[in-house]
């Protein structure tokens, strides 16, 4: 969709980049749910922000969609400035929420012509349109379908063309796999690559889960805590703990107690230690020493090993050794009310 001439882009954007976040602030109250966040997203980048649930992940979504203003900093897309120029914003992005949107009586086809009139395309371009992006999730013959009778994972391919409708340069999607079985959070994100591919859409991924983040993302942003603790690549961003004398043990220990836990956990060399289950103990350490200094304290504390190895870093262990909790934890801050509604609850209509 072109630009309207009577608008200034703003003039401080990198010129590779599709989205700019500088110094981004959201307060609740005294709550604080973003925290002088800032990051570029180049464009036809897929950029994914990894983190818990409450670390302020979907407020950066609803403040890049128009949908909330920032208490302070600035963020524009395509040049355009959030706060100032929202409706020129609007005309460029699309929106996935976590909660799925899309009404049960009625067909996908009707389903799609409704949103798509909240845009003003033309009828017959509209029309080319929908049957176009069914085609492109492999719902066509669906189209004549109540989505009440829909699986999930066709509902969530549904609310992805929905998203789609206007054509947008850049794509939020805020968890999309998010209660979906295997198969279905496979074809999610087979279906966002090809997007990604074939039209070049930016994309922004939020997301706790790591093989989203892996899978998709060019680019991590781990936040937590309404902060961005770490940008970079994937495999990069794993080098931060897989580098000369650090290691990643995984120890199957059946006695397992909260003291041995503890006592490891104490070690100098021991940067962090999770536990996958009642039996398995995941440590992070480092140094010349570690793993002779790990093996000796799990003997120290009465624990007998029935299995060992040296795995390679996963964006769970990063996420563990930066911010010290897992990244499945909740935050552990009360949420405001107003940060759960649905992203349609203020959306406007685009003409």
């Amino acid at each position: 969709m072109s630009k309207t001439t009577l608008v200034t882009p703003v003039t401080t954007l990198g010129p590779e980049a599709m989205i700019r976040v500088e110094r981004l602030k959201k307060k609740f109250g005294d709550f604080v749910a973003v925290s002088d966040v800032t990051f570029e997203v180049r464009k036809g980048e897929v950029f994914g922000l990894l983190g818990p649930n409450g670390a302020g992940k979907s407020t950066i979504l609803r403040i890049l969609s128009t949908l909330a203003r920032p208490t302070d900093g600035a963020a524009s897309i395509g040049g355009y400035d959030v706060v100032k120029q929202d409706n020129e914003v609007r005309k460029l992005v699309g929106i996935v929420s976590e909660k799925m949107i899309m009404y049960d009586r009625l067909t996908a086809k009707e389903n799609l012509w409704f949103f798509g009139s909240l845009f003003d395309i033309p009828a017959n371009v509209l029309n080319q349109r929908i049957d176009e992006l069914l085609d492109l999730v492999q719902l066509t013959k669906w189209k004549n379908s109540l989505v009440g009778t829909f699986s999930t994972g066709m509902r969530q391919r549904m609310n992805v063309v929905r998203a789609l409708l206007n054509m947008p340069q850049v794509l939020f999607l805020d968890e999309p796999t998010l209660g979906l079985d295997p198969q279905s959070s496979v074809e999610i994100r087979e279906f966002v690559k090809r997007l990604n591919k074939e039209r070049g859409t930016t994309i922004i991924v939020t997301t706790h889960t790591m093989v989203d983040a892996d899978m998709l993302c060019d680019r991590i942003g781990i936040i937590d805590h309404g902060k961005v603790v770490a940008l970079d690549t994937s495999s990069n961003l794993k080098r931060l703990i897989s580098g000369a004398n650090n290691m990643v043990l995984k120890m199957d220990i059946p006695n397992l107690s909260p003291g041995l836990v503890e006592g490891v956990r104490t070690l100098g060399s021991v940067k962090s230690v999770s536990q996958d289950d009642s039996t398995h103990l995941k440590v992070i350490a480092s140094g010349d020493d570690a793993f002779d200094s790990v093996i000796d304290a799990v003997r120290k504390y009465g624990g007998k090993i029935a299995s060992m190895e040296n795995v390679q870093p996963t964006l769970e262990d990063v996420f563990l050794h930066l911010t010290g909790h897992e990244v499945r934890d909740s935050a552990d801050q009360k949420i405001p009310l107003e940060r759960h509604r649905g992203f349609m609850g203020g959306a406007r209509r685009i003409r």
